[in-house]
């Protein structure tokens, strides 16, 4: 009886192991949701720093890491000349950090805004790794070796060009995976705004939307609402619901994005699906309960970086918390908002420390606090409470390497999405990335 109770312990306490041991295989964890569920990790940082548990040179880049089945997938670029060179996808060991594998391509920026890399995280899926390069390759690749399984050219397939605006943001969005189908916002010709591929093959299976205007940056979510599965579509004239199965169009809504700036993922909660951008703030929405549909609950009325009104995002995604909503605003204000109305409770500028435009935060949800990797490259806990900002602890992660040429008090920032996998926070600059424990044991 004694062996078998010993037994039966170890394997209680190897299940809540498991259990809690998470992957963060896409941009913003699975699902997209900027949810990080683990357990057993830091509250308050240590006096001395997190952990570094290894770095690895790698090249420029905004696109994060996304962390599966022991690997850690990033995607960067090599500079040969002034702004061509080669992308690279490359797989590392989870544990060490080594190289496991590197595929290449050549890539040419030339008209790209910001010209310092790929934007988009890589997509895991089962055995395949999908990485979307910031002028227009789609690749799928076998994740254990990085053989290519298929690719696509958005430009010299379907025409594509990722924004007419000012800037040109280049290709920014990570491709969605829907049962067979990898999603992606491709901007092609005719019809091809979104294009959805058989995630086995690449042929291409539907395609929706005028690819006529602008782009934008936004990533495609797709939520459980109306009774139905909608992708949701963000581009910078108005936000689409689709039948992921069929690329359909179950609803339309209106909703101006000057720049192009489509950055902040859309938020639902319960029926509430929130969408907020830099110039023109933020659009709430309240989904129909029986039938894919929505109305418009409340909306900015600002259409000024500087005069903002509610929430104007940049990079940040905003969570939604009970009634209230927490963002960060165009100049690094960190913001509590009602729920229900959009009107301010209180702001704060502790988070960033300077008032700067495009100042930023990439924010995940653990528990009831906020980890939040600020643009000059700490990692701030808040705890969220509608009586004011409350910071909880704050480390140095990474140093910021990219210059916005806004002048920024330290000059350069970090934009990247980090991942928060096995206890763990993967973060990248345009020189490495690193891996630092969050476990409360340091492991």
């Amino acid at each position: 009886m004694r062996m078998r109770a010993s037994a039966w312990i170890v394997v209680c306490l190897s299940t809540v192991a498991v259990i809690h041991a998470e992957d963060w295989p896409e941009f913003r964890g699975k699902g997209r949701l900027g949810v990080w569920n683990e357990t057993g990790v830091l509250q308050k940082f240590p006096q001395e720093g997190l952990k570094i548990l290894w770095r690895t040179p790698v090249g420029m880049g905004y696109a994060g890491p996304s962390v599966a089945n022991g690997r850690v997938f990033v995607l960067d670029f090599k500079e040969l000349k002034r702004l061509q060179g080669t992308e690279r996808a490359i797989a590392l060991d989870e544990k060490t950090g080594k190289i496991l594998w590197m595929q290449e391509w050549p890539v040419n920026y030339a008209g790209i805004s910001y010209a310092f890399g790929p934007r988009a995280t890589p997509t895991v899926d089962g055995d395949r790794v999908y990485f979307a390069g910031a002028d227009g390759k789609l690749l799928a690749l076998k994740a254990a070796s990085g053989e290519i399984l298929w690719r696509k050219d958005y430009v010299a397939d379907f025409g594509a060009r990722p924004t007419t605006w000012a800037w040109n943001w280049g290709f920014s969005s990570s491709p969605v995976v829907h049962d067979n189908l990898l999603i992606a916002l491709v901007g092609g010709n005719p019809d091809a705004k979104v294009v959805a591929f058989d995630k086995l093959t690449g042929k291409e299976v539907w395609r929706s939307i005028s690819g006529e205007g602008d782009l934008g940056v936004a990533q495609p979510i797709i939520i459980d609402a109306g009774r139905a599965r909608q992708l949701i579509v963000w581009d910078p004239a108005a936000v689409y619901s689709l039948n992921p199965k069929t690329g359909a169009v179950y609803w339309k809504e209106p909703f101006k994005s000057g720049g192009s700036m489509t950055v902040a993922t859309p938020v639902l909660d319960g029926t509430d699906l929130l969408f907020s951008t830099f110039y023109n703030g933020p659009l709430m929405l309240a989904l129909d309960e029986r039938k894919p549909a929505a109305t418009v609950v409340w909306k900015g009325t600002s259409d000024n970086e500087v005069q903002t009104d509610k929430l104007h995002a940049v990079t940040a995604t905003p969570v939604i918390i009970g009634e209230h909503i927490y963002g960060l605003c165009s100049y690094g204000q960190f913001r509590c908002l009602l729920r229900r109305s959009g009107e301010r409770v209180w702001e704060s500028q502790q988070l960033i420390k300077e008032r700067a435009r495009w100042a930023a935060g990439q924010i995940v949800r653990n528990g009831d606090l906020l980890y939040i990797n600020n643009d000059r490259g700490d990692l701030v806990i808040v705890k969220p409470q509608p009586d004011g900002y409350n910071e909880i602890s704050r480390t140095p992660l990474i140093k910021p390497t990219t210059n916005p040429n806004n002048r920024r008090e330290l000059v350069n920032v970090n934009w990247s999405h980090p991942a928060y996998a096995n206890r763990h926070i993967y973060a990248r600059n345009d020189e490495e990335i690193i891996a630092a424990s969050l476990a409360v044991d340091g492991r």
